[in-house]
Protein backbone atom coordinates (compact mmCIF):
# COMPACT_ATOMS: atom_id res chain seq x y z
CA UNK A 1 0.00 0.00 0.00
CA UNK A 2 1.67 3.29 -1.19
CA UNK A 3 1.79 6.56 1.48
CA UNK A 4 -0.96 8.19 -0.76
CA UNK A 5 -3.48 5.43 -0.01
CA UNK A 6 -2.64 5.14 3.70
CA UNK A 7 -2.49 8.99 4.73
CA UNK A 8 -4.34 10.34 1.63
CA UNK A 9 -2.53 12.69 -0.82
CA UNK A 10 -0.44 15.69 0.36
CA UNK A 11 -1.22 19.03 -1.18
CA UNK A 12 1.79 18.82 -3.25
CA UNK A 13 0.44 15.61 -4.57
CA UNK A 14 -2.54 17.36 -5.28
CA UNK A 15 -1.28 20.17 -6.46
CA UNK A 16 0.96 18.43 -9.24
CA UNK A 17 -1.76 16.37 -10.41
CA UNK A 18 -4.58 19.15 -10.65
CA UNK A 19 -1.61 21.10 -12.80
CA UNK A 20 -0.82 18.53 -14.98
CA UNK A 21 -4.39 17.24 -15.52
CA UNK A 22 -5.89 20.91 -16.81
CA UNK A 23 -2.41 21.23 -18.78
CA UNK A 24 -2.71 18.03 -20.37
CA UNK A 25 -6.95 18.39 -20.90
CA UNK A 26 -6.62 21.91 -22.41
CA UNK A 27 -3.72 20.78 -24.86
CA UNK A 28 -5.87 17.59 -25.99
CA UNK A 29 -9.19 19.77 -26.24
CA UNK A 30 -7.15 22.25 -28.20
CA UNK A 31 -6.11 19.66 -30.31
CA UNK A 32 -9.43 17.98 -30.85
CA UNK A 33 -12.08 20.71 -30.18
CA UNK A 34 -13.07 21.33 -34.32
CA UNK A 35 -13.94 17.06 -33.91
CA UNK A 36 -15.84 18.07 -30.55
CA UNK A 37 -17.99 20.66 -32.32
CA UNK A 38 -18.94 18.72 -35.19
CA UNK A 39 -19.73 15.54 -32.42
CA UNK A 40 -21.89 18.06 -30.41
CA UNK A 41 -23.87 19.30 -33.38
CA UNK A 42 -24.50 16.02 -34.61
CA UNK A 43 -25.90 14.81 -31.37
CA UNK A 44 -28.02 18.26 -31.20
CA UNK A 45 -28.87 18.54 -34.80
CA UNK A 46 -28.95 15.05 -35.69
CA UNK A 47 -27.15 14.36 -39.67
CA UNK A 48 -26.85 17.22 -42.06
CA UNK A 49 -28.16 17.67 -45.57
CA UNK A 50 -24.95 16.78 -47.15
CA UNK A 51 -24.24 14.51 -50.13
CA UNK A 52 -21.75 12.04 -48.62
CA UNK A 53 -23.10 12.33 -45.33
CA UNK A 54 -23.47 8.24 -45.49
CA UNK A 55 -19.59 7.88 -45.45
CA UNK A 56 -18.20 9.03 -41.99
CA UNK A 57 -14.92 10.25 -43.49
CA UNK A 58 -16.59 12.52 -45.58
CA UNK A 59 -19.33 13.50 -42.96
CA UNK A 60 -16.43 14.70 -41.02
CA UNK A 61 -15.07 16.84 -43.91
CA UNK A 62 -18.19 18.02 -45.14
CA UNK A 63 -19.08 19.13 -41.81
CA UNK A 64 -15.47 20.65 -41.19
CA UNK A 65 -16.01 22.32 -44.67
CA UNK A 66 -19.35 23.88 -43.94
CA UNK A 67 -18.22 25.17 -40.63
CA UNK A 68 -15.30 27.35 -42.18
CA UNK A 69 -17.78 28.06 -45.27
CA UNK A 70 -19.94 29.51 -43.02
CA UNK A 71 -18.42 30.66 -39.91
CA UNK A 72 -14.21 30.93 -40.31
CA UNK A 73 -12.02 28.77 -39.05
CA UNK A 74 -13.33 30.51 -35.73
CA UNK A 75 -16.20 27.98 -36.16
CA UNK A 76 -14.18 25.35 -35.72
CA UNK A 77 -13.04 26.12 -32.12
CA UNK A 78 -16.31 27.18 -30.98
CA UNK A 79 -16.69 26.26 -27.66
CA UNK A 80 -12.75 25.61 -26.12
CA UNK A 81 -12.78 28.93 -23.60
CA UNK A 82 -15.44 27.66 -21.29
CA UNK A 83 -13.74 24.16 -22.23
CA UNK A 84 -10.18 24.48 -20.55
CA UNK A 85 -12.00 26.76 -18.58
CA UNK A 86 -14.02 24.11 -17.17
CA UNK A 87 -10.71 22.07 -17.31
CA UNK A 88 -9.25 23.99 -14.02
CA UNK A 89 -12.09 23.35 -11.23
CA UNK A 90 -12.67 20.11 -13.04
CA UNK A 91 -9.24 18.29 -12.34
CA UNK A 92 -9.60 20.40 -8.75
CA UNK A 93 -12.61 18.94 -7.76
CA UNK A 94 -12.00 15.61 -9.36
CA UNK A 95 -8.82 15.03 -7.82
CA UNK A 96 -9.22 16.24 -4.12
CA UNK A 97 -12.95 14.54 -3.85
CA UNK A 98 -10.88 11.47 -5.90
CA UNK A 99 -7.99 11.57 -3.42
CA UNK A 100 -10.14 11.87 -0.22
CA UNK A 101 -12.40 8.86 -1.27
CA UNK A 102 -9.44 7.06 -2.06
CA UNK A 103 -8.05 7.21 1.36
CA UNK A 104 -10.97 6.55 3.43
CA UNK A 105 -11.73 3.40 1.23
CA UNK A 106 -7.83 2.28 1.27
CA UNK A 107 -8.60 -0.89 3.61
CA UNK A 108 -10.68 -2.37 0.69
CA UNK A 109 -7.97 -3.96 -1.13
CA UNK A 110 -7.20 -6.79 -2.99
CA UNK A 111 -4.41 -9.55 -3.06
CA UNK A 112 -2.41 -6.79 -4.95
CA UNK A 113 -2.34 -4.30 -2.58
CA UNK A 114 -4.59 -2.08 -5.32
CA UNK A 115 -8.16 -0.85 -4.60
CA UNK A 116 -10.92 -3.15 -5.60
CA UNK A 117 -13.18 -2.94 -8.46
CA UNK A 118 -15.92 -1.66 -6.07
CA UNK A 119 -13.78 0.99 -4.26
CA UNK A 120 -12.35 1.92 -7.87
CA UNK A 121 -16.11 3.07 -9.27
CA UNK A 122 -17.24 4.35 -5.66
CA UNK A 123 -14.38 6.48 -5.50
CA UNK A 124 -14.08 7.66 -9.01
CA UNK A 125 -18.28 8.39 -8.76
CA UNK A 126 -18.34 10.12 -6.04
CA UNK A 127 -15.55 12.41 -7.90
CA UNK A 128 -17.55 12.56 -11.26
CA UNK A 129 -20.60 13.52 -9.15
CA UNK A 130 -18.91 16.41 -7.27
CA UNK A 131 -17.46 17.42 -10.55
CA UNK A 132 -20.28 17.32 -12.42
CA UNK A 133 -22.54 19.60 -10.18
CA UNK A 134 -19.76 22.24 -9.64
CA UNK A 135 -18.77 22.36 -13.39
CA UNK A 136 -22.66 22.29 -14.95
CA UNK A 137 -22.74 25.82 -16.16
CA UNK A 138 -19.49 25.66 -18.24
CA UNK A 139 -20.04 22.67 -20.03
CA UNK A 140 -23.29 24.46 -20.87
CA UNK A 141 -22.31 27.46 -21.92
CA UNK A 142 -19.62 25.34 -23.88
CA UNK A 143 -22.48 23.27 -25.84
CA UNK A 144 -24.29 26.72 -26.78
CA UNK A 145 -21.22 28.10 -28.00
CA UNK A 146 -20.43 25.48 -30.16
CA UNK A 147 -24.33 24.94 -31.73
CA UNK A 148 -25.37 28.77 -31.55
CA UNK A 149 -24.00 29.11 -35.57
CA UNK A 150 -26.11 26.63 -36.71
CA UNK A 151 -29.24 28.79 -36.05
CA UNK A 152 -30.64 32.04 -37.60
CA UNK A 153 -32.43 34.53 -35.65
CA UNK A 154 -31.19 34.06 -32.14
CA UNK A 155 -28.84 36.55 -30.46
CA UNK A 156 -25.24 34.78 -30.26
CA UNK A 157 -23.91 35.12 -27.00
CA UNK A 158 -20.22 37.39 -27.44
CA UNK A 159 -18.44 35.81 -24.65
CA UNK A 160 -18.39 33.38 -21.81
CA UNK A 161 -19.38 35.93 -19.33
CA UNK A 162 -22.21 37.41 -21.39
CA UNK A 163 -23.58 33.46 -21.97
CA UNK A 164 -23.53 32.87 -18.27
CA UNK A 165 -25.41 36.57 -17.66
CA UNK A 166 -28.03 35.50 -19.99
CA UNK A 167 -28.56 32.52 -19.06
CA UNK A 168 -29.24 33.09 -15.18
CA UNK A 169 -31.24 35.92 -16.49
CA UNK A 170 -33.35 34.70 -19.15
CA UNK A 171 -33.64 30.97 -17.79
CA UNK A 172 -32.63 30.58 -14.38
CA UNK A 173 -30.60 28.70 -12.06
CA UNK A 174 -32.74 26.03 -14.00
CA UNK A 175 -30.93 27.04 -17.52
CA UNK A 176 -27.67 26.76 -15.92
CA UNK A 177 -27.98 23.56 -14.88
CA UNK A 178 -29.70 21.86 -17.80
CA UNK A 179 -28.37 18.68 -18.53
CA UNK A 180 -27.22 18.10 -15.21
CA UNK A 181 -29.14 14.99 -14.42
CA UNK A 182 -28.16 13.11 -17.61
CA UNK A 183 -24.38 14.03 -16.57
CA UNK A 184 -25.14 12.58 -13.14
CA UNK A 185 -25.87 9.37 -15.36
CA UNK A 186 -22.78 9.89 -17.54
CA UNK A 187 -21.21 9.70 -14.14
CA UNK A 188 -21.30 5.65 -15.01
CA UNK A 189 -18.73 6.37 -17.70
CA UNK A 190 -16.47 6.95 -15.15
CA UNK A 191 -17.50 4.14 -13.03
CA UNK A 192 -16.53 2.03 -16.34
CA UNK A 193 -13.37 3.69 -17.15
CA UNK A 194 -11.96 3.52 -13.93
CA UNK A 195 -11.37 0.05 -13.21
CA UNK A 196 -10.98 -0.89 -17.25
CA UNK A 197 -7.94 1.40 -17.00
CA UNK A 198 -7.01 -0.05 -13.55
CA UNK A 199 -7.13 -4.02 -14.88
CA UNK A 200 -5.08 -2.67 -18.27
CA UNK A 201 -2.32 -1.09 -16.87
CA UNK A 202 -1.89 -4.21 -14.59
CA UNK A 203 -2.25 -6.41 -17.48
CA UNK A 204 0.51 -4.50 -19.12
CA UNK A 205 2.85 -4.18 -16.23
CA UNK A 206 2.88 -8.00 -15.71
CA UNK A 207 2.87 -8.59 -19.35
CA UNK A 208 6.14 -6.74 -18.95
CA UNK A 209 7.06 -7.66 -15.57
CA UNK A 210 7.46 -4.42 -14.48
CA UNK A 211 5.35 -1.75 -12.26
CA UNK A 212 2.66 0.20 -12.83
CA UNK A 213 4.78 2.85 -12.16
CA UNK A 214 7.70 2.32 -14.40
CA UNK A 215 5.18 2.40 -17.50
CA UNK A 216 6.01 3.64 -20.38
CA UNK A 217 3.84 6.68 -21.89
CA UNK A 218 2.93 4.35 -25.03
CA UNK A 219 1.33 1.81 -22.00
CA UNK A 220 -0.54 4.44 -21.01
CA UNK A 221 -2.06 5.51 -24.16
CA UNK A 222 -3.36 1.86 -25.05
CA UNK A 223 -4.71 1.30 -21.87
CA UNK A 224 -6.54 4.81 -21.70
CA UNK A 225 -7.48 4.15 -25.40
CA UNK A 226 -8.88 0.95 -24.72
CA UNK A 227 -11.03 2.11 -21.66
CA UNK A 228 -11.48 5.51 -23.05
CA UNK A 229 -13.28 3.74 -26.19
CA UNK A 230 -15.09 0.97 -23.75
CA UNK A 231 -16.82 3.68 -21.26
CA UNK A 232 -17.70 6.07 -24.46
CA UNK A 233 -19.65 3.43 -26.64
CA UNK A 234 -21.41 2.00 -23.62
CA UNK A 235 -22.38 4.95 -22.36
CA UNK A 236 -23.12 7.45 -25.38
CA UNK A 237 -26.54 7.98 -25.52
CA UNK A 238 -26.55 9.89 -22.12
CA UNK A 239 -24.09 12.20 -23.86
CA UNK A 240 -26.72 12.70 -26.72
CA UNK A 241 -29.84 13.39 -24.44
CA UNK A 242 -27.93 15.70 -22.29
CA UNK A 243 -26.71 17.75 -25.50
CA UNK A 244 -29.83 18.50 -26.48
CA UNK A 245 -31.68 19.52 -22.90
CA UNK A 246 -28.30 21.45 -22.58
CA UNK A 247 -28.72 23.39 -25.98
CA UNK A 248 -32.47 23.48 -26.11
CA UNK A 249 -32.40 26.91 -24.12
CA UNK A 250 -31.80 28.99 -27.69
CA UNK A 251 -34.37 27.17 -29.50
CA UNK A 252 -38.06 28.42 -29.61
CA UNK A 253 -39.39 25.87 -31.57
CA UNK A 254 -42.03 23.79 -29.80
CA UNK A 255 -41.39 20.76 -31.70
CA UNK A 256 -38.00 20.30 -29.95
CA UNK A 257 -38.94 21.57 -27.10
CA UNK A 258 -37.71 18.73 -24.16
CA UNK A 259 -39.83 19.05 -20.69
CA UNK A 260 -36.95 16.54 -19.14
CA UNK A 261 -35.17 14.05 -19.71
CA UNK A 262 -37.61 11.24 -20.14
CA UNK A 263 -39.32 13.35 -22.86
CA UNK A 264 -36.33 13.52 -24.49
CA UNK A 265 -35.29 9.85 -24.77
CA UNK A 266 -39.12 9.59 -26.07
CA UNK A 267 -39.02 11.99 -28.70
CA UNK A 268 -35.54 10.99 -29.89
CA UNK A 269 -36.46 7.55 -30.13
CA UNK A 270 -40.24 8.24 -31.41
CA UNK A 271 -38.21 10.35 -34.60
CA UNK A 272 -35.11 8.88 -35.02
CA UNK A 273 -34.85 5.35 -33.24
CA UNK A 274 -32.00 3.79 -31.66
CA UNK A 275 -29.82 5.21 -33.91
CA UNK A 276 -30.62 8.94 -32.33
CA UNK A 277 -28.80 7.70 -29.29
CA UNK A 278 -25.42 7.35 -31.51
CA UNK A 279 -25.51 10.49 -33.26
CA UNK A 280 -21.84 11.55 -33.39
CA UNK A 281 -20.65 8.61 -31.62
CA UNK A 282 -18.10 7.54 -34.42
CA UNK A 283 -16.87 10.90 -34.58
CA UNK A 284 -16.56 10.74 -30.61
CA UNK A 285 -14.44 7.55 -30.68
CA UNK A 286 -12.33 9.19 -33.63
CA UNK A 287 -11.32 11.68 -31.46
CA UNK A 288 -10.90 9.20 -28.32
CA UNK A 289 -7.70 7.62 -29.48
CA UNK A 290 -5.54 10.68 -30.16
CA UNK A 291 -7.31 12.65 -27.31
CA UNK A 292 -6.42 9.82 -25.01
CA UNK A 293 -2.58 9.61 -26.05
CA UNK A 294 -2.21 13.76 -25.67
CA UNK A 295 -3.42 13.58 -22.47
CA UNK A 296 -1.76 10.63 -21.03
CA UNK A 297 1.38 11.47 -22.56
CA UNK A 298 1.01 15.33 -21.72
CA UNK A 299 -0.10 14.19 -18.13
CA UNK A 300 2.43 11.98 -17.18
CA UNK A 301 5.35 14.38 -18.41
CA UNK A 302 4.21 17.53 -17.18
CA UNK A 303 3.52 15.53 -13.91
CA UNK A 304 7.52 14.33 -13.64
CA UNK A 305 8.76 17.24 -14.44
CA UNK A 306 6.75 19.10 -11.58
CA UNK A 307 7.25 16.68 -9.12
CA UNK A 308 10.78 16.96 -10.20
CA UNK A 309 10.62 20.50 -9.22
CA UNK A 310 9.26 20.60 -6.21
CA UNK A 311 10.80 17.22 -5.02
CA UNK A 312 14.39 19.58 -5.33
CA UNK A 313 13.00 22.50 -3.82
CA UNK A 314 11.78 20.32 -0.64
CA UNK A 315 15.59 18.24 -0.78
CA UNK A 316 17.10 21.91 -0.92
CA UNK A 317 14.93 23.77 1.96
CA UNK A 318 15.40 20.40 4.05
CA UNK A 319 19.56 21.11 3.57
CA UNK A 320 20.26 24.07 2.92
CA UNK A 321 23.63 23.47 4.38
CA UNK A 322 24.53 20.34 1.88
CA UNK A 323 25.95 22.68 -1.36
CA UNK A 324 29.11 24.56 1.57
CA UNK A 325 29.73 21.29 2.57
CA UNK A 326 30.38 19.81 -0.75
CA UNK A 327 32.29 22.74 -2.49
CA UNK A 328 35.13 22.02 -0.20
CA UNK A 329 35.82 18.53 -1.45
CA UNK A 330 38.42 17.78 -3.61
CA UNK A 331 37.34 16.34 -7.38
CA UNK A 332 37.56 12.79 -6.26
CA UNK A 333 35.73 13.19 -2.86
CA UNK A 334 33.32 15.46 -4.80
CA UNK A 335 32.44 13.45 -7.45
CA UNK A 336 31.50 10.68 -5.06
CA UNK A 337 29.26 13.12 -3.11
CA UNK A 338 27.88 14.34 -6.47
CA UNK A 339 26.95 10.36 -7.36
CA UNK A 340 25.52 9.60 -3.84
CA UNK A 341 23.16 12.93 -4.32
CA UNK A 342 22.20 11.83 -7.84
CA UNK A 343 21.18 8.26 -6.16
CA UNK A 344 19.31 9.61 -4.03
CA UNK A 345 17.55 11.85 -6.39
CA UNK A 346 16.38 9.09 -8.21
CA UNK A 347 15.30 7.11 -5.15
CA UNK A 348 12.90 10.33 -4.01
CA UNK A 349 11.61 11.08 -7.66
CA UNK A 350 10.30 7.12 -7.74
CA UNK A 351 8.85 7.27 -4.14
CA UNK A 352 6.94 10.38 -5.51
CA UNK A 353 6.12 8.91 -8.50
CA UNK A 354 4.37 5.94 -6.43
CA UNK A 355 2.29 7.95 -4.33
CA UNK A 356 1.02 10.32 -6.36
CA UNK A 357 0.40 7.94 -9.50
CA UNK A 358 -3.40 8.98 -10.42
CA UNK A 359 -3.47 9.41 -13.64
CA UNK A 360 -6.65 11.02 -16.03
CA UNK A 361 -8.77 7.90 -15.42
CA UNK A 362 -11.95 9.32 -14.87
CA UNK A 363 -11.51 11.65 -18.03
CA UNK A 364 -14.96 12.66 -19.35
CA UNK A 365 -16.12 12.75 -22.81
Amino acid sequence: MTRESLEGPTTTDLLCNACAGAAAGAIAATFVCPLDVIKTRLQVHGLPNVPHSGNRGSLIVSSLQNIIKNEGVRGMYRGLSPTILALLPNWAVYFTVYGKLKALLHSYVDEDNQLTIGANMIAASGAGTATAISTNPLWVVKTRLQTQGMRSGVVPYKSILSALRRISHEEGIRGLYSGLLPALVGVSHVAIQFPAYENMKAYLARRENTTVDKLTPGHFAIASSVSKILASTMTYPHEVVRSRLQEQGQARNPEVHYAGVIDCIKKVFHKEGLPGFYRGCATNLFRTTPAAIITFTSFEMIQRFLHGILSHDQHSQAHPKSDSRVKPQKESGGAREEEDNEHFQSSHTQLNKRSSSIPLEAMNS
